[in-house]
């Protein structure tokens, strides 16, 4: 999957966590699979609203990824898709944004001529707390610093990922209610 751009801060590389604690779901709650990077979007998007610190901003739809040729697409749900919604954009390698939340919404807003959509960027390492496994953490660790390195020349800075120190807490009360699906 292509990445929408985006323009942040100098990256960082990121230290492995010896007590990284994965957001495992729970019955009920939504996950995105990318690859092997599986996220909890339902401890995402529960995060964000009781953070209150993020801020929705307007992304142009050309600029996102095209979802709907996805076959995991369900029609009555791009129908139904609530366009003022914001989507999630994950940042997956330094700057380079992926769509993790909101798919029946951008196909909808493709379908209607819809020029921009609300969104959230989550940067990193604010979502690596919602991994849902070590084996997915350790490995974005992984795959996030090659790409720190391939992009910078100047000696790495290091910034943590203690997500639960950080006050990420996800996984904290996974029984807490949550708002509807994340379509």
């Amino acid at each position: 999957m292509t990445s929408l751009p985006g323009s942040d801060p100098t990256p960082v590389r990121l230290d492995l966590d010896p007590h990284f604690r994965p957001c495992e779901p729970v019955e009920g709650d939504e996950l995105y699979p990318n690859g092997i990077f599986e996220f909890n979007i339902s401890r995402l998007l529960a995060h964000i609203g009781a953070e209150g610190r993020f801020r929705v901003e307007l992304v142009p739809l050309d600029g996102i990824p095209d979802a709907c040729h996805s076959a995991g697409l369900n029609e009555p749900a791009v129908v139904a898709a609530d366009l003022k919604r914001p989507v999630i954009l994950a940042e997956i390698a330094p700057s380079r944004y992926n769509l993790i939340d909101g798919h029946h919404r951008v196909a909808k807003a493709r379908r209607e001529g819809v020029p921009s959509l609300p969104a959230y960027r989550i940067r990193c390492p604010e979502h690596v707390a919602f991994f849902t496994s070590t084996q997915a953490y350790e490995a974005y660790i992984e795959y996030w610093n090659s790409k720190v390195d391939d992009a910078s020349a100047d000696p790495p800075r290091r910034r943590r990922t203690r997500g639960n120190s950080r006050g990420l807490r996800c996984c904290a009360n996974p029984a807490a209610p949550l708002d509807g699906p994340g379509r």
